[in-house]
């Protein structure tokens, strides 16, 4: 037996052991002598075999399915975070969106991830940053973010929206560049999010019925995430500017947290540093005019040019 083989049987005897049959919905016995679960309870609510899930516990078994790691983690109510580490005990690695069916774990609801990264946005003044969840709609933009990003995005916006739109606008020069945007979007979209999801349903029944880009790579089926890349973005007065770009998830709560940044001293920070510097003068002389707009107010009254 490895050791991999024996952590894995090891946690899955420690959590079963955690569990009360009260935990899990079963009848208390008073006859009963094991401390937790018994092992037949446990592979009956996961719907495996008893003898199956006995292999499991004494490393006998190394190979267990997705399917049956996900359904041993809801039958020992597993939440995210444990499941995650299940998985990595059995040397694999959770499908993409899984975890978003397990118990969230303490302070990690979706709300508290979007809490948190809202503050952080905020605070978060050397480049521009925004957050978006799986369906792609946008959930928090810091301010730096609204002056940068060329489809005055928002929260309650959807960026693959946007992008659509922004193609159907582009005159014949840029058409390629944003349909090109579009494929990269939709490809995203599908990756990320849950095909029964109703709010993916409708967005998907809308831009098709608006782009005929949009129709052909989703019923092409693409999918596949965007994590990092070049975008050229247009900043008055320096013109279009490659920027490079990383998304990262937010652990827990089925986010993506995209920001925008260029190399030291390169064209990129300089542009990023003169909107850095643009925002705090329009503040400034907001706060003398007796007035503090919002961020947004201070875009839509001189917005920037769009690629």
């Amino acid at each position: 037996m490895s050791d991999s083989h024996a952590a894995l049987g090891a946690y899955l005897r420690a959590r079963r052991d955690a569990l009360t049959p009260e935990d899990a919905g079963l009848r208390a016995d008073a006859r009963r002598r094991v401390r937790g679960l018994r092992r037949q309870e446990v592979a009956g609510m996961a719907g495996i075999s008893p003898d199956y899930y006995l292999r499991l516990e004494q490393g006998r078994d190394h190979q267990p399915s997705p399917q049956v790691l996900l359904a041993l983690g809801r039958a020992l109510q597993l939440d995210a975070d444990a499941t995650v580490y299940l998985f990595r005990l059995a040397g694999q690695t959770v499908p993409p969106g899984r975890t978003d069916q397990c118990p969230p774990a303490r302070g990690d609801s979706a709300e508290d991830v979007l809490d948190s990264v809202t503050v952080l946005l905020d605070q978060w003044t050397v480049a521009p940053a925004y957050v978006v969840d799986r369906n792609q709609d946008v959930l928090a933009v810091n301010p730096l973010g609204r002056a940068f990003i060329p489809l005055s995005l928002r929260p309650g916006a959807n960026m693959v929206e946007a992008i659509v739109d922004a193609a159907l606008a582009a005159g014949d020069d840029r058409r390629d560049y944003w349909e090109r945007a579009v494929r990269a979007a939709v490809a995203s979209l599908r990756y990320h999010a849950e095909p029964d999801d109703p709010r993916l349903q409708l967005l998907v029944a809308a831009l098709s019925s608006r782009s005929r880009a949009f129709r052909e790579v989703w019923a092409s089926h693409e999918a596949r995430p965007q994590r990092r890349g070049v975008a050229l973005v247009q900043v008055e007065p320096f013109g279009y500017i490659p920027f490079r770009w990383q998304t990262f998830e937010v652990p827990g709560g089925g986010q993506y947290l995209t920001t925008f940044f260029g190399d030291p001293a390169s064209p990129a920070a300089a542009a990023i540093a003169y909107l850095q510097a643009k925002l705090g003068v329009d503040r400034a002389l907001a706060a003398a005019d007796g007035d503090d707009p919002t961020p947004e107010e201070l875009i839509e009254e001189d917005p920037l040019p769009r690629p």
